[in-house]
């Protein structure tokens, strides 16, 4: 701050000027110590100057209401919520999230730099703090077909940028502890910025070597017991509610049964979809439920406000303190979270302002290539009758591995409500290379559901128990340049575009909403049980990070071993 600008405050700070504005007869949540104390928050030029006796040229009296920070969501990728990311931005803040730490790793697997540039140009004047971690692993591994690669080289130019904190999620491990100098370059390169991880299941060896290479944060813990050892090494555990992937009971109800005080942990969504976050909530929604749970109110707010914004070295967020930016929350109700109003630099956001969607180039309306496709490409059978089955889990993105014998020697594998058929295409660049494989515990019946959402190559995963509707859904998306598609009896029943890179639909958020709330409820009348996200759950099944198994366009990948199975 300059000398002149801090004397202007100052007067403000010592009662020798009015403040611009002044909320009065606050309960204000002190996430340093821990207390709830009464007092007026003095605001100028977007910035808390005081606490305490203060008038201001415009008044709001609180009445009373807590008063605590807005929200951070310390990791999510924006494009998994469907709607363009200025919408995203906006809803999300109505719901008290006031600064967005965003991995656009999806619409770099798509676009490169050019989705980069997209996420930063649609987020520059939101009515938010939208930081963005670079993204580390394009393509994810070496064996994804994805859109383009990024080097350690091409991201030189953005160091300079302030609005990028460092580097995104690193998701291949074995690149970091096996010093492959490719991945080892961008570490170096972000060796003063803070570096995400994605480290689940590491054994004790691999994620201490891991850590070493300077590696802060994870958001992938699913339990308790994983996230202390992460702790233990010094990692900042990122508890994770997303709309598929749900780990936030697990880890608090462990640190509310072992009485800590949730120092080390931080809240983020990674992915979840614009109609959860319309129906349950963003950030307010994890601390809700930690409190819930049976966590302090105001150690649940400090995990979603203070340590975040500790981890990431945002200095001037996280606190209602001088000199912090004037980013707070208005709550009347501690327990339930219940936000009544929300200050992003000292104003108001106003919940029913019409937001506007950024046009985008045409050329990231035209990502779907794939050439002529047909029922013949999905076609699987085994020499000897056995196959390798993925099985999914209810609640959870991982997968387990069996090995079961479904056919006889060379027939070919017929879907049926039990065991349904997945396949993966190849959308970037036309291969033609296409991945079979069985799945179970989706359970669908009657037809088929495809998507080009599809972690993090964004190629298209479709799923089936009948190879003629599959393709028809693989048809459907490559007409209308990506998308979410239900096939039922023969025919296409209902398609949500998702034009932008393949990842996102400029036509609204309600329009998205409705159609998808429609779309779910008939996916789950096909046999899809109620503990799946029918999308989202489908799309992680092609991450070849994520254990025990995975189907990508070359076939099927063995996670743990890190090889793929004779087809």
């Amino acid at each position: 701050m300059e000398l002149e600008q801090y004397c202007e405050y100052s007067k403000v700070t010592r009662g020798e000027k009015q403040a611009d504005l002044v909320l009065k007869n606050a309960q204000i949540i002190n996430v340093f110590t821990g207390e709830i104390l009464p007092g007026n928050v003095a605001v100028t030029d977007g910035m808390i100057v005081g606490i305490g006796d203060y008038q201001g040229k415009e008044e709001h009296d609180l009445k009373g209401k807590y008063l605590c920070p807005g929200f951070i969501d310390s990791h999510l990728h924006l494009e998994s919520t469907l709607v363009t990311p200025g919408e995203l931005v906006a809803i999300a803040s109505r719901h008290g999230t006031t600064t967005f730490i965003v991995d656009p790793h999806e619409s770099a697997n798509v676009s490169g730099l050019e989705g980069i540039r997209y996420i930063l140009d649609q987020t520059a004047d939101s009515c938010a703090n939208v930081y963005v971690m670079m993204p580390s692993c394009v393509p994810a591994t070496g064996i994804d077909d994805n859109g383009c690669t990024l080097t350690a080289e091409d991201m030189v130019p953005y160091l300079s940028n302030k609005r990028i904190l460092g580097l995104g999620e690193v998701m291949d491990y074995l690149s970091v502890v096996n010093g492959d100098k490719s991945m080892h370059d961008k570490l170096l390169l972000f060796r003063d910025k803070i570096k995400d991880g994605h480290a689940p299941f590491l054994s004790d060896q691999d994620l201490q070597a891991y850590v070493m290479a300077g590696i802060a944060t994870d958001h992938e813990c699913s339990d308790f017991e994983y996230a202390m050892k992460e702790r233990r090494w010094g990692m900042h555990v990122l508890i994770r509610e997303g709309s598929a992937a749900r780990n936030l009971e697990a880890i608090v109800t462990g640190i509310v049964k072992n009485k800590m005080n949730g120092e080390g942990f931080c809240f983020c969504t990674d992915d979840k979809h614009i109609e959860d976050i319309e129906r349950e909530g963003h950030i307010d929604h994890n601390v809700r439920k930690s409190i819930l749970l049976g966590m302090d109110p105001v150690e649940a707010i400090q995990m979603a406000t203070i340590r975040p914004a500790m981890c990431y070295g945002l200095q001037h967020l996280g606190a209602i303190a001088p000199g912090r930016q004037a980013d707070m929350i208005v709550l009347d109700d501690l327990e339930k979270v219940s936000v009544q109003e929300v200050y992003y630099q000292g104003k108001i956001i106003k919940k029913t302002e019409q937001v506007q969607i950024k046009k985008c180039s045409k050329e990231l309306k035209n990502t779907v290539h794939v050439g002529e496709f047909s029922a013949k490409k999905l076609e699987l059978s085994s020499e000897d009758g056995m196959y390798h089955v993925i099985q999914m889990e209810e609640g959870q993105i991982t997968t387990r591995k069996q090995i079961l014998k479904l056919t006889g020697p060379g027939e070919l594998f017929v879907p049926d409500k039990v065991y349904s058929k997945i396949a993966v295409v190849e959308r970037h660049k036309a291969t033609g290379k296409t991945g079979r494989a069985v799945v179970k515990g989706y359970g669908i019946t009657g037809g088929a559901i495809a998507s080009s959402v599809s972690h993090d190559s964004h190629n298209i995963i479709v799923i089936g128990d009948n190879d003629q509707d599959m393709a028809l859904a693989v048809q459907e998306l490559i007409r209308v340049q990506g998308g979410y598609t239900i096939v039922a009896d023969h025919k296409v029943w209902e398609t949500l575009p998702l034009p932008v890179m393949g990842l996102m639909s400029d036509a609204g958020y309600e329009t998205i909403e409705n159609t998808l709330r429609h779309m779910k409820e008939k996916a789950h009348q096909m046999g899809i049980p109620m503990g799946f996200d029918p999308f989202i759950t489908l799309s992680f099944m092609a991450l070849p990070v994520i254990p025990q198994i995975r189907i990508t366009p070359r076939g099927i990948y063995d996670v743990e071993t890190g090889g793929f199975y004779k087809s």
